[in-house]
């Protein structure tokens, strides 16, 4: 392993020598791109499931806060039509509490191994009951024993009081296992824009965004 102890110009420098796109990378023609964005991430999301990218379907989901601070964190896509992308999480939560707050996100996709980011920003709304209820009952029984607890990003001081609740809320699924947390909600973000990039090793990348306008959408290729 490099020594990277000789303080911040030494990590720069290590930095700038990790090799980046130094590999062989899909090609990427904006002209040839559909009229809407929902198919182009939908087939990059098909080549990076086919080619073994691990969890393909993650995504970061940035938020802000009520004094404008941003927030961020990794989650899972549970969906994508043309209504928008679709997450989930408890009302509750830290990020639950900003969506409520200020209903406006950005998600982030990245496929190292083809190059590839996906960005959405738009307007997040929260989905009825029945479908969040059906999101929750997807869920592996843990998933669901641990959201049920509604304790997510509070301060633990013993791991095992969680280990305990954990049984406790496992149990409780196991004689009901139709229970639902009425917190749990699935969130559709309504895209305004969503940009697609598409890494070289040249690092002249190509770039292109889908705006929406009245009727439709218009593409717009970027400087990279």
């Amino acid at each position: 392993m490099a020594d990277i102890r000789g303080g911040d110009a030494g990590v720069r420098q290590w930095l700038r020598g990790i090799e980046v796109f130094a590999r062989l990378l899909p090609g990427f023609a904006p002209e040839r791109a559909p009229a809407e964005p929902v198919a182009l991430f939908l087939d990059w999301l098909a080549e990076a499931v086919a080619a073994g990218v691990p969890d393909p379907h993650a995504m970061t989901l940035s938020t802000v806060d009520a004094s404008g601070a941003p927030d961020a964190r990794v989650l899972l896509l549970k969906g994508v039509d043309g209504a928008g992308w679709q997450f989930a999480g408890r009302a509750f939560s830290p990020k639950g509490g900003q969506l409520a707050c200020r209903p406006r996100a950005a998600l982030t996709f990245y496929w190292p191994e083809h190059g590839r980011q996906v960005r959405v920003r738009g307007t997040v709304t929260a989905g009825s009951a029945q479908d969040s209820a059906a999101d929750f009952l997807g869920r592996s029984a843990t998933a669901r024993a641990e959201a049920l607890l509604g304790r997510q990003s509070q301060y633990l001081t013993d791991p095992a009081d969680q280990e305990r609740a954990l049984a406790k809320s496992l149990a409780m699924i196991e004689r009901e296992p139709s229970l639902v947390d009425t917190a749990w909600t699935l969130y559709t973000l309504e895209p305004t824009e969503v940009e697609f990039w598409q890494a070289a090793e040249s690092r002249v990348h190509t770039r292109l965004r889908y705006e929406r306008c009245r009727g439709g959408w218009e593409r717009f290729p970027l400087w990279s």
